[in-house]
C-alpha cells in the first residue's frame, strides 16, 4: 500500500505523540522555569492529554490538505464508544458505594489467607480484582483496583521501587485478566464476532493460562515488597458513613447496566447520566465523582482513534508479513508503542488466518499490555489515579516498562509454554 501524503503525515504525528508521552517530565520541567505560562506546560506535561492534543493537530492539519469536509468525514467515520464507555465506567467504578462493596469482598478474601493482613490484601488486590475484569471489564477492574491500592497502600509510605514494581504488575495482570472471557478485554473484543471466538474458548485457549500468570506475577510482587508491607501494620480504610443497602444495590445496578450495553454509548452513556442525578440526589454517601479523570483517560483514549485510524497503510503489511511465532513477540513489542486493540482489529480484517496465527496474535497483544501507559485501554485509568502518589506527581515512562518486564515475561511463558 502506498501511503498518501496525509498518512506519511499521520504516522510522523504518530510516533511524536509516543516520543511525547515519554517526554512529559521535561515539560513539567520547563513549567517551573518558565512561570508565565506554567498552564500551559503542564497541559503538555499531561500523559492524558497527549494523544488528544496530536489527534487535535492532525485534524488541522487534514483541514489543510484535504478541505474541512473531509476531515469531519473522518471524525464521523471514528469510533469513540470505547472511550466514552471508560469514562462512565471510571466514575461509576470509583464511586464510594462501589468502592466500599469492594473493599468488603476483598477484604473477606483477605482474611481467611494464612499469612499476615497487609500481604493478603496487597495479593487480593493484584490477583483477584485483574481477574473480575473478565466479568465488569478491564476499565472498571483497573479503576478499582487502583483505588484499593492507592488508599490501602501507596499513600501509606510504600518506596518507590515498590510503587513501581506494584504499578507494572497491575497493568500486566489486567491487560491479560480480561481474557477468561469474550466481552471485557478490548484486544479480544475487537475479534470475537468476527473469529467466532465464545467465553469457552476463551477459557480453554487463554483464560486459565492467564490466571496462572496473574496468580504468579501478583505472588512475585507480594514476596519482592513483604518487608515493606510487613511494616504497614493495619492497612484498614478511614471511618466513613456507612452507605445504606439501597444505595449501594442503586450504584450495582448502574454498574451492571453500562457494562451490559457498553457496545451500545446511546443507552450505556444514558443509564450514566441518569447515575449522575441519582449520585446528586444522595450525595451525602458519595465521595468526590472522578469526573475530571475520567474525561481526561477519554480525551487520550479519543486521541488514540483518531491518530490510530491513519497508521493502517504501515501497521497492517507489518503484521501480515511475520509468522505466527514472529507475530507473538512482534504483537507484544508494537503493543508498548500503540493500542493493543487497534493490533487486534487490523488482524480481524484480514480473511484465512490460521487459528494458531489469530491466537498468537491476541496472546502477544495483551501480552504487551502492560509496557506503557499507551499499550492498554484501561492504563490510562490507573496511572491517572496512582500517579499523584509518585515523585512529582508523574510516573517514568523507562520505569514502568523496566517494572513491568518481569510480570511480562510470566505471560510470555504461560502463553507459549503452556
Amino acid at each position: 500500500m502506498r501511503p498518501d501524503t496525509l498518512q506519511i503525515v499521520a504516522a510522523a504525528m504518530f510516533a511524536l505523540a509516543v516520543v511525547h508521552t515519554f517526554s512529559t517530565r521535561v515539560f513539567e520541567r520547563i513549567a517551573e522555569l518558565r512561570p508565565r505560562h506554567a498552564g500551559f506546560w503542564h497541559l503538555l506535561g499531561e500523559v492524558e492529554a497527549v494523544f488528544g492534543l496530536w489527534a487535535m493537530a492532525l485534524i488541522v492539519v487534514m483541514m489543510m490538505l484535504s478541505g474541512r469536509s473531509a476531515a469531519t468525514e473522518y471524525l464521523d467515520s471514528r469510533n469513540f464508544t470505547e472511550p466514552m464507555f471508560v469514562f462512565a465506567i471510571m466514575v461509576i467504578a470509583a464511586s464510594r458505594p462501589i468502592l466500599e462493596l469492594a473493599e468488603r469482598w476483598v477484604g473477606a478474601l483477605s482474611a481467611v489467607m494464612p499469612t499476615s493482613r497487609p500481604l493478603s490484601l496487597y495479593f487480593v488486590i493484584l490477583a483477584l480484582v485483574p481477574l473480575l475484569g473478565s466479568l465488569i471489564t478491564e476499565p472498571a477492574a483497573m479503576t478499582l483496583a487502583a483505588l484499593l491500592l492507592r488508599e490501602r497502600f501507596f499513600v501509606r509510605g510504600l518506596s518507590a521501587r515498590a510503587k513501581y514494581a506494584t504499578l507494572g504488575v497491575l497493568f500486566v495482570n489486567v491487560s491479560i485478566g480480561g481474557t477468561l472471557t469474550h466481552f471485557a478485554a478490548p484486544p479480544v473484543l475487537m475479534v470475537a464476532a468476527k473469529w467466532n471466538w465464545d467465553t469457552s474458548f476463551m477459557l480453554a485457549a487463554f483464560g486459565w493460562k492467564a490466571a496462572l500468570a496473574v496468580l504468579v506475577n501478583a505472588l512475585g510482587a507480594t514476596l519482592y515488597a513483604r518487608g515493606e508491607l510487613a511494616r504497614l501494620g493495619d492497612t484498614g480504610p478511614a471511618p466513613r458513613r456507612k452507605t445504606p443497602f439501597p444505595v449501594t444495590t442503586a450504584h450495582l445496578f448502574f454498574l451492571v447496566a453500562v457494562v451490559a450495553f457498553s457496545h451500545h454509548p446511546a443507552a450505556f452513556m444514558g443509564m450514566f447520566l441518569f447515575f449522575l442525578g441519582f449520585a446528586t440526589a444522595y450525595q451525602r454517601y458519595q465521595d468526590r465523582l472522578i469526573l475530571r479523570e475520567g474525561l481526561m483517560v477519554a480525551f487520550f483514549l479519543a486521541g488514540l482513534v483518531v491518530l490510530g485510524g491513519q497508521q493502517r497503510w504501515w501497521l497492517e503489511p507489518l503484521i501480515h508479513g511475520m509468522s505466527e511465532t514472529t507475530v507473538y513477540y512482534g504483537a507484544t513489542l508494537l503493543t508498548a508503542f500503540t493500542d493493543n486493540a487497534a493490533l487486534t482489529y487490523l488482524g480481524a480484517q484480514v480473511e484465512g488466518l490460521s487459528p494458531a496465527f489469530q491466537y498468537a496474535l491476541v496472546a502477544g497483544a495483551v501480552t504487551g499490555g502492560g509496557l506503557t501507559v499507551i499499550a492498554n485501554a484501561p492504563n490510562p485509568a490507573g496511572y491517572s489515579i496512582l500517579r499523584g502518589e509518585f515523585d512529582g506527581g508523574l510516573v517514568r515512562p523507562a520505569g514502568l516498562a523496566v517494572a513491568a518486564i518481569p510480570p511480562t515475561l510470566v505471560a510470555v511463558a504461560a502463553f507459549r509454554l503452556l
